[in-house]
C-alpha cells in the first residue's frame, strides 16, 4: 500500500509537468476553497443547511481550547469537556446527534476514526490555527467522503497559500495554569510558485477537574506549488497527548454539590489503607498524517483534483488496577506460604496502532447554468489492539512485553457520489446527489476483556439526496430538500451486542434565507425520520466510550433561527435558536425483573431548547468587544424519561475582548486577546452517563433495578489572555 502511494505521488508530479506544457490558460484558478473541499461543501445557495465560520473568527477565541468549544456558539450545537475548561477531551454534538455521527474531514479526507467513528480533537492540539475556513453541515447535508454524516459533517480546510512572507509568535496563559504557545511562519510564494508554511504549538493545562493534566504538542507543514492551472499542496501535521484521565465523571451528589472537582480516576488504597492516586493515570498518543493534493483546471469548465492522505496512529492509556483476577488476564494461580493467590493489583496498558489510508479523486464541470461533480474515494484502515501488564504486585507467569489480549480491525470503505447543480433560471435552481457506498469490516482475535471477536461485515448503501432553491429577488430566497443516509455500527457497538444494526435517516429540510447589508435571517424546518438509529443509552463503558443501541424507529423535528442584525455601525447581535421534539416512538426497557413498555420518549441527549446570542461592540476597527450568551435546556441521558437520568439546563455567558495595534516599524501589529468564560460563575454539568443494574442481593426472591448516573462539571469562572506578534 505504501508502494501505490509513492507511484500515485509521482504520477501527480509527473502529469502536472505534462499538463501544465498543454496548457498555460491565464484565467485566474479556483480558491483553495473549490480545490481542496469544493467535492464535500456547498455554496450560499445550495439546498443545505449550514453555517460558514471564517479564520478571522476563530482567531478572536483562539487561546488554547479544543475546536469544539470554538464552535459552542453555532446554532444547534452543545459542546462538553471532560476536564472541565475546554483543554484536553472534548465533545461537540449537533442537533443531538453524537459525535460518532458527525462526518469530519480536513482538506476531503476523513478524520473520523475509522473503527469507532468518533472525532478525538485531542490528536490534534492547536489545529484552530491552522485552520483557514470551515463550514458545518446540519442533517446529512451532501455527499461527502468517509463515514456517512448523520447529523452534521464539519468540512475543514486548512491554510491558504500566502503570496507575502509573514510570520507570528503567539502566547497566552490563564486559569489552571493554561498555557498556549505557537510560532508561525511562510515564505510567501516564492518565484511566484512555491511556498512553504508551518506551525509549532505547545499547550499544557491543569485543568478544573483535580489532576486532569494536559500536556499537548503539536505542528503542521505544508508545501505548495502553483503555475497557472495546477495547485499542488504537501501536508504534514499532527499531534502529541498526554492527558491525565478524567472521563469517570462524578457518582456521589454530594461530590457534585461541594466538591465538584474531586477526580477518581487513578485512586486507590494503599497496602496502609490511606486513600493514594496513581500518578501515571494518563492517556497517551501519537497522531500524524501525510496528505498530498493536486488540482489541475483545464480550461473555463473542467477541473479534476486528487488527494492522497496516509495516517499513523500509535499509543496507550494507563491505568492501575486493584485486586483483578488472575484470570482476566490469563495469569496461573500462585501459592505462596501454602495460599493460593489468584488476584493481584496491577498496572496496566491498552494499546492502539492503526495505519489509516486514503486515496479522494473527483471531477468537475462547471458552466453558467450547470456545476456537475463526480467523485470517489477509497480507504483502508488497520488498527492493532493489545494489552500489557507493566507491573504486577504478583506478576504470576507473566513476562516482560506479554500481551494478555490481541485483536485486530481492519476496514475498507469505498464510496461513489455524483452530484449537480442545475440553474433553470434565475430564480429556480435544482440540486441532485446520488452517492454509493461500499463498507467491508472484519475483526479478529480477543477484546479488552479477553473475548473472542470474529466480525465479518459487508455493507452497501445507497444514500440519494435532491432538492430546490427558489430565489425570489436578491434578498429572499426559499429552498427544501430531502436526503438519505445509511451508517455502520462501530466497533463498541458490536462489543456490546453482536447483533447490532445499522442505522438509518430520511432527512427531510425546509429553509428560507433573508439577506440584506444590515439585516441576515436563516430559517429552518428540519424532519429527521430514523430506523433503528444507534442513540446513546447514557452508559458508557471502563474507558470512557458511550455505549449505544439500536432505537427502532425515532425522530427529530426542529426549528432553526439564526441571524445577524446590525443595529449600528458600533453594534451587531447575532443570535440564534433550536426549539426541537426529539422522539424515540417506543421505548422497552428492563425494570424490576420485568420488561417494560415507556412508550414515546425523549431521545437522550438531545435538549428540545438551545439558544446563543452574541453581542458585539466594536467602537473602531482595531477594538472589538463580544458578550456571548448560551442556552442548553435540560435533557435526559437515558431513553426512559427517567428522573434520576435528567441533566438540568444551563444559561452561561462569556466575555471576549480583541484589540490590535500596528506599530511603525519591527511588527506589522500586535494582536491583544482576552476571553473570560462563565463570567457569572454558574456551576452546571454538560454531559454525563446513566445506568442501572439488577440487584438481587437485597432480596433473593425479587429482582430490584437500582439507577445510577455521573456528572462532568464544567468550570466556573475562569479567564485566558493573549497576545500575537505579527511581522
Amino acid at each position: 500500500m505504501k508502494n501505490l502511494f509513492k507511484i500515485l505521488a509521482l504520477l501527480v508530479l509527473s502529469n502536472s509537468v505534462f499538463s501544465q506544457e498543454k496548457q498555460q490558460d491565464s484565467t485566474k484558478i479556483q480558491t483553495l476553497d473549490e480545490v481542496l473541499v469544493n467535492a464535500v461543501r456547498v455554496n450560499a445557495d445550495s439546498p443545505i443547511t449550514h453555517s460558514n465560520v471564517t479564520k478571522e473568527a476563530l482567531e478572536k477565541r483562539n487561546l488554547g481550547q479544543d475546536l469544539p468549544i470554538l464552535l459552542n456558539f453555532l446554532p444547534s450545537v452543545v459542546t462538553t469537556s471532560d476536564a472541565g475548561s475546554g483543554v484536553g477531551y472534548t465533545g461537540i454534538r449537533v442537533r443531538g446527534v453524537s459525535a460518532q455521527s458527525t462526518n469530519v474531514t480536513v482538506n476531503g479526507i476523513p478524520y473520523n476514526d475509522a473503527e469507532s467513528l468518533g472525532t478525538f480533537w485531542v490528536d490534534l492540539p492547536d489545529f484552530a490555527s491552522s485552520v483557514e475556513s470551515l463550514q458545518l453541515q446540519r442533517g446529512v447535508g451532501t455527499s461527502t467522503n468517509g463515514s456517512g454524516a448523520f447529523g452534521a459533517s464539519i468540512n475543514i480546510l486548512t491554510d491558504a497559500i500566502s503570496e507575502k512572507a509573514n510570520a507570528e509568535i503567539s502566547n497566552s496563559f490563564g486559569s489552571y495554569n493554561t498555557r498556549k504557545h505557537n510560532v508561525k511562519f511562510s515564505t510567501g510564494t516564492l518565484n511566484n510558485h512555491f511556498e512553504i508554511a508551518g506551525r509549532l504549538s505547545q499547550i499544557n493545562s491543569d485543568g478544573y477537574i483535580d489532576r486532569a493534566t494536559s500536556d499537548l504538542k503539536s505542528y503542521f507543514l505544508q508545501a505548495s506549488y502553483v503555475d497557472g492551472n495546477t495547485l499542488i499542496k504537501a501536508l504534514a501535521f499532527g499531534g502529541y497527548e498526554r492527558t491525565y484521565q478524567s472521563w469517570n465523571g462524578l457518582e456521589d451528589l454530594n461530590l457534585l454539590k461541594n466538591h465538584r472537582t474531586f477526580n477518581t480516576a487513578g485512586m486507590y488504597t494503599d497496602e496502609n489503607g490511606n486513600t493514594q492516586f496513581y500518578k501515571n493515570e494518563v492517556d497517551d498518543y501519537k497522531q500524524d498524517h501525510y496528505q498530498l493534493h493536486w488540482n489541475e483546471r483545464y480550461n473555463n469548465n473542467w477541473s479534476t483534483n486528487l488527494g492522497l492522505n496516509y495516517t499513523y496512529g500509535r499509543g496507550y492509556f494507563e491505568q492501575y488496577k486493584e485486586d483483578e483476577d488472575f484470570a482476566d488476564y490469563d495469569l496461573a494461580e500462585l501459592v505462596i506460604g501454602g495460599q493460593t493467590v489468584n488476584t493481584t493489583d496491577l498496572v496496566r496498558r491498552r494499546w492502539l496502532d492503526n495505519d489509516f489510508y486514503v486515496v479522494n479523486a473527483n471531477v468537475n464541470y462547471k458552466d453558467e447554468a450547470l456545476n456537475f461533480t463526480f467523485g470517489t474515494s477509497f480507504s483502508h484502515y488497520i488498527g492493532d489492539h493489545y494489552g500489557e501488564i507493566i507491573w504486577a504486585r504478583y506478576a504470576s507467569n507473566s513476562e516482560p512485553g506479554d500481551r494478555y489480549y490481541n485483536g485486530e480491525g481492519n476496514k475498507k470503505d469505498v464510496s461513489m457520489f455524483a452530484k449537480a447543480t442545475y440553474r433553470l433560471n434565475d430564480k429556480l435552481s435544482l440540486y441532485g446527489d446520488l452517492q454509493m457506498r461500499f463498507v467491508n469490516y472484519k475483526t479478529t482475535g480477543l477484546t479488552s476483556d479477553r473475548v473472542n471477536m470474529l466480525i465479518d461485515e459487508q455493507y452497501n448503501f445507497f444514500n440519494p439526496k435532491a432538492g430546490i432553491n427558489y430565489k425570489f429577488n436578491s434578498e429572499n430566497s426559499l429552498y427544501m430538500s430531502y436526503a438519505r443516509a445509511n451508517r455502520e455500527p462501530n466497533r463498541d457497538d458490536f462489543e456490546n451486542n453482536p447483533t447490532i444494526k445499522p442505522e438509518q435517516l430520511n432527512d427531510f429540510e425546509l429553509g428560507w434565507r433573508h439577506n440584506t447589508n444590515t439585516f441576515k435571517l436563516n430559517a429552518n424546518v428540519y424532519y429527521m425520520l430514523y430506523n433503528e438509529q444507534l442513540v446513546l443509552s447514557g452508559a458508557i463503558d471502563d474507558v470512557g466510550n458511550p455505549i449505544r443501541s439500536n432505537s427502532g424507529e425515532s425522530y427529530r423535528l426542529g426549528l432553526e433561527l439564526d441571524a445577524a442584525v446590525q443595529l449600528s455601525k458600533q453594534f451587531a447581535i447575532q443570535p440564534n435558536v433550536t426549539i426541537s421534539s426529539n422522539k424515540n416512538k417506543s421505548t422497552i426497557s428492563q425494570i424490576d425483573g420485568d420488561l417494560v413498555d415507556f412508550g414515546k420518549t425523549n431521545i437522550s441527549f438531545s435538549p428540545e431548547l438551545v439558544a446563543a446570542n452574541a453581542l458585539v461592540f466594536q467602537p473602531k476597527h482595531s477594538l472589538q468587544l463580544s458578550f456571548l450568551s448560551k442556552y442548553v435546556g435540560e435533557q435526559f441521558m437515558g431513553n426512559t424519561d427517567s428522573e434520576a437520568s435528567k441533566l438540568d439546563s444551563y444559561f452561561v455567558n462569556d466575555f471576549n475582548i480583541t484589540y490590535e495595534i500596528k506599530p511603525n516599524s519591527i511588527f506589522k501589529s500586535i494582536v491583544l486577546s482576552g476571553l473570560i468564560n462563565n463570567i457569572f460563575g454558574v456551576k452546571y454539568v454538560s454531559n454525563g452517563y446513566y445506568y442501572t443494574y439488577d440487584d438481587t442481593w437485597s432480596n433473593p426472591n425479587q429482582v430490584t433495578t437500582i439507577e445510577g448516573a455521573g456528572y462532568y462539571p464544567q468550570a466556573t469562572t475562569n479567564f485566558l489572555l493573549g497576545a500575537t506578534l505579527k511581522f
